[in-house]
């Protein structure tokens, strides 16, 4: 597996400045999930870089509302009166993202970017509250079902001629997904005798075809998986910096996450027609680079017949009035 870490271009596509080519945000309305590791974190650089540009409001979501709000404290430090608001969300139980949709739909009308940036790497076996492998429940479980319980208001906002985006984070590791691609029957047991970096590639293929699913049954959003690079982040080095250090330094060393978050700040906020709907994209803005499980329709109707099952019980919420 290590072959095709080592094989995908990193960092070395579009030169892109978000500082200067991020256009003005006037009226977005963005949530960004997850975003409150201290310095290190994709999602809070995201925020941060979204927050220069004038958005009228940023919603971060996360699971933990004491790091919640010190992050937003760190970054209207920065950016004075940047619009960041803070929505409990704990993504390893579905209760949470039910509640974490209502509260958002209570305070907004519309959506105009939704960026699915939080997620789990390398865990011990676990299940999440509901019952799933905890890194696919965490990465593609909790994001899915916070997805369709937003959609109506995605859906609304493109009817009004906006451009509404949704971002998927996910990973080169999805290379390291097993052959099939998916273990639909294992899914709710904890895995434990796969080897965790194969229960988190299957995870970040889930992101990746749920993009592509999602742009092809709702083509008015733009909808597309993003691979950050490998990045300096706490997940990364937590992980990398033992087993993959020698490879890393082959390499070159991690990127800053000022660097990672490139990818996904393009993805969002560049001109649509330099998007293709429901692609994967390496940094930056490099397309046709995932594995072929990645590129299987027939696997990501499988995944999003198989999502839609399991989440039958949750419904949007009311509209906001």
């Amino acid at each position: 597996m290590l072959y095709g870490i080592l094989d995908q271009p990193l960092g070395r596509g579009l030169k892109y400045d978000p500082d200067t080519e991020i256009p003005d945000l006037n009226g977005k309305i963005i949530i960004v999930t997850g975003g409150t590791y201290s310095n290190v974190g994709l999602g809070k650089e995201t925020i941060l870089r979204l927050s220069k540009h004038s958005p009228k409001q940023i919603y971060l979501l996360a699971r933990t509302q004491s790091k919640a709000e010190a992050a937003i404290k760190d970054l209207q430090s920065a950016v004075p009166k940047a619009p960041i608001s803070f929505i409990q969300c704990d993504l390893t139980d579905l209760k949470s993202v039910e509640a974490a949709a209502k509260d958002f739909t209570s305070k907004e009308k519309k959506l105009d970017i939704l960026y699915l940036n939080a997620g789990i790497m390398a865990t011990p076996p676990g299940l999440t509250k509901d019952g799933y492998e905890i890194q696919f429940g965490t990465n593609h479980v909790g994001h899915a079902l916070l997805t369709k319980l937003l959609l109506p208001t995605l859906e609304k906002t493109a009817e009004q001629a906006a451009d509404v985006r949704v971002i998927a984070v996910s990973s080169v590791g999805h290379v390291g997904a097993p052959w099939s691609g998916i273990c639909f029957d294992k899914l709710k047991t904890e895995m434990s005798w796969t080897p965790t970096m194969v229960r988190y590639g299957q995870s970040k293929l889930a992101n990746i075809l749920f993009a592509r699913e999602l742009a092809k049954r709702y083509p008015k959003i733009l909808a597309v998986s993003i691979h950050p690079g490998a990045v300096n982040t706490e997940l990364y080095r937590s992980v990398f910096n033992g087993w993959l250090s020698p490879l890393n330094r082959i390499r070159g060393g991690f990127d800053t996450v000022e660097t990672g978050a490139k990818n996904q700040l393009w993805a969002g906020t560049v001109k649509r027609e330099d998007v293709t709907n429901g692609e994967y994209y390496t940094p930056v803005a490099m397309s046709g680079q995932g594995s072929w499980n990645s590129q299987d329709m027939a696997l990501a109707a499988k995944l999003w017949e198989w999502t839609e099952n399991e989440l039958a019980g949750y419904e949007p919420p009311k509209a906001h009035p």
